[in-house]
């Protein structure tokens, strides 16, 4: 019997390539991605107003802050920088835009009833058509239905599309070229 309990000399070294050939996370790791970062990198969700009372520019979240740190919470255990590199800010800031845009699409202050309340999730899909005289639209939901097929609501906003094409270039594998 080899040192550390093993049978064969390579095993501890085959097990540290196994473990980052599987992408699988290793205890503890995450990112450190903040709502500091989320505010420079995506401003269109905050709204900038004047303070009266000493000058200063107060920044409100657009998103409440709960679920906004919810959001990075979910996007620092999720988007981890040892698999995504140099991409990884960009990559934990499309996370987060993303549900703080599908949440917004949901968002409302109060609903007067339970159909009120379900209204606001409906999907939309695309115009397919429209009439003016006694008003009437329809709407193409294939492509929501046929992009949620494989990324489920990633496709639902420009953040996951993007987040999602950025994902397929990090899963790649490396090219030899002989």
């Amino acid at each position: 019997m080899w040192s550390g309990g093993y049978t064969n000399p390579m095993a501890p070294y085959f097990m540290a390539a196994k473990s980052a050939a599987a992408n699988v996370p290793q205890p503890g790791e995450q990112g450190n991605y903040t709502e500091a970062l989320f505010r420079e990198d995506f401003p269109q969700f905050t709204k900038i107003m004047p303070s009266e009372e000493d000058g200063q520019e107060l920044v409100i979240d657009l998103v409440p802050g709960k679920m906004l740190r919810n959001f990075i919470i979910q996007a620092n255990e999720s988007i981890l920088p040892s698999r995504w590199g140099s991409m990884w800010q960009y990559a934990a800031g499309l996370y987060v835009a993303h549900f703080a845009a599908l949440y917004l699409k949901t968002y409302s202050s109060g609903s007067g009833n339970a159909q009120q309340a379900a209204a606001g999730a409906e999907q939309i899909g695309v115009v397919k058509s429209a009439t003016m005289g006694d008003t009437s639209i329809s709407y193409d939901n294939n492509a929501i239905t046929a992009g949620t097929e494989k990324w489920g609501a990633w496709n639902a906003t420009q953040y996951g599309a993007q987040l999602i094409t950025m994902a397929r270039m990090v899963g790649m594998g490396g090219i030899l070229v002989i």
